[in-house]
Order: C-alpha cells, then sequence, then structure tokens
C-alpha cells in the first residue's frame, strides 16, 4: 500500500514571510496555537500520524503543545525560533543556539528539520553540517520547482542522501535524507503542488493526480499545510498588496475540508514512521 507523507508547518498569524514585515512587536499576540485541537481531531479522524514542523516560539509559549502533539502519536520537528529565512544575513550565526534551544524545548525528541519558505539554496547550504553534528535525520526544505519565492528546479523528486555540498542529487556520502515537496505538470512546466497555496488555489483533481503520479513512481508524496491555514477563523487579515494578499488569503476556508478530502482519499504518515518502514 503506497505511504505518503503530511507536514504541519505549526506557525502563528504573524510568521508567514509575506505578513511578518508588516507587523510590529507589540501587535504578535499568538492565536493559533489554540487551534491545535482542530488540527487534531482531523488527524485523529483520519487514523493519521503527522510531523509537526513547529517554530520554536511558539512553543516558549506554550510548553503544553509539545504534550498535546506527541501524546496523539505525532512527530514533533524543527521550524526555526523565529520563522527567520535560513538565507537572509547572519542566519547562520544564530542557527546553532537555535538548534540548542530547541534541543531543550523538546528533550531532543526533533530528529527533522524545514526551512521556513523553502529557503534551502547555496546560501543557506551550511545548515545541512549544522543539522548533521545535531543528530538530526533528514530536511524537508527542498522545492523541485521554481517560484518568485523559493526553489530547486534541478533537485531529484524522490527521497535522496543530501550534503552541504550537493543539495539536489544523491550523495553516497550523505548523512541525512532529504525529502523534497511535491510537483506536478502545468502546461509543461513544473510547479509546485504539495500543500500551501496551491492547496488552495489548484483544483482538487490535479493533486490528486499528482499524488497518484507519485505513487505509481513507488515515490511518497510529500505534503504540507500550514497551522494558520486550518485555522482561518483565528487567522486576522492584515492590510497587503494585492498579489500578497491573493498569495496569503485566497481560499484559505477551503484548506482545511480539502485536505479532509485527501485524507480520506490517500495513506499518509509522519517522516519518522515513514523512514521506519521504508529507509
Amino acid at each position: 500500500m503506497a505511504m505518503n507523507i503530511l507536514g504541519i508547518d505549526f506557525e502563528e498569524w504573524y510568521h508567514p514571510e509575506l505578513i511578518k514585515d508588516h507587523v510590529k512587536n507589540d501587535q504578535k499576540i499568538p492565536k493559533i496555537f489554540k487551534g491545535i485541537d482542530i488540527i487534531l481531531d482531523l488527524l485523529n479522524k483520519h487514523n493519521i500520524s503527522a510531523t509537526f514542523f513547529v517554530v520554536g516560539e511558539i512553543l516558549q509559549h506554550d510548553p503544553e503543545l509539545i504534550d498535546k502533539i506527541i501524546s496523539n502519536d505525532h512527530e514533533i520537528a524543527f521550524h526555526t525560533m523565529h520563522h527567520d529565512r535560513i538565507d537572509s544575513p547572519n542566519f547562520s550565526n544564530k542557527f546553532d543556539d537555535e538548534l540548542k534551544e530547541f534541543q531543550k524545548l523538546t528533550n531532543d525528541k526533533s530528529k527533522g528539520f524545514r526551512a521556513p519558505t523553502f529557503s534551502l539554496n547555496e546560501k543557506s547550504s551550511f545548515i545541512i553540517k549544522m543539522l548533521e553534528k545535531y543528530n538530526y535525520i533528514y530536511d524537508s526544505s527542498i522545492m523541485p520547482a521554481k517560484t518568485s519565492m523559493y526553489g530547486n528546479p534541478n533537485a531529484e523528486k524522490k527521497p535522496y542522501k543530501i550534503t552541504s555540498e550537493n543539495l539536489e542529487n544523491n550523495s553516497e556520502n550523505g548523512k541525512l535524507w532529504e525529502f523534497p515537496l511535491m510537483v506536478t505538470k502545468l502546461l509543461g512546466k513544473q510547479i509546485p503542488a504539495a500543500g500551501g497555496f496551491y492547496l488552495r488555489t489548484l483544483p482538487l483533481y490535479m493533486i490528486k493526480n499528482a499524488i497518484k503520479n507519485y505513487e505509481k513512481e513507488h515515490m511518497p508524496a510529500c505534503f504540507y499545510v500550514h497551522s494558520w491555514e486550518l485555522t482561518p477563523e483565528l487567522m486576522p487579515r492584515i492590510p497587503l498588496s494585492q498579489k500578497n494578499n491573493f498569495i496569503t488569503y485566497h481560499n484559505i476556508e477551503k484548506t482545511l475540508p480539502k485536505l479532509d478530502q485527501l485524507l480520506s482519499n490517500f495513506n499518509f504518515t509522519s517522516f519518522q514512521k515513514y523512514i521506519d518502514k521504508n529507509l
């Protein structure tokens, strides 16, 4: 039976890249963490284990989230401490401290990482060596398609061993598994189809077909969704440019019912469980 992988990028409403610069520090009052039960109920309904890529400062605010996630048979993984792009200036100077802090917060339970806004590229490839140093097992930050904000269009689509020197192809000496996000073809061009904005915007049949194509090729479809997309009732509407407003909020109320349908139609599990059974 084909098995796919589901990651929940657990972020606050002020973490998304297109919102971040429009919110002052004193306005950053957490809200999305209150929606954890909505997300857990959806996963429990389908008897699915998922991986929660959590922004560390959310756990500092609400440490009980860790027990809620783990006691419901889900995995906890790292999404940086403050949802900063890992290719931003000086990020390399603080990543070691962030890894240590998350290790403490989670009692060393995190073995997986995802870069905010899929910002793993040549500028930020140093993180692979650092993740190895902290005994991480996998990363899922590569999108094998090019968008205006991210992308490694030449990367492999199936899981492979990644190194700081080679982000896009399997390296025999690699220690860390890379799980690229699912892509599909539209009008001859490779585009993301793994969740987020694309889950909200693409017709559901396209995403279903993409998953079926991955299953035919015996590859796991790596899928993701943001916590704030699943809890739109908790998501404040920030004034943004027309384009950024569309990217951030378009069809947000359709995210949960669309994901519900996918979870009814396909088998998903967490990264760690997939690795334990298949790699």
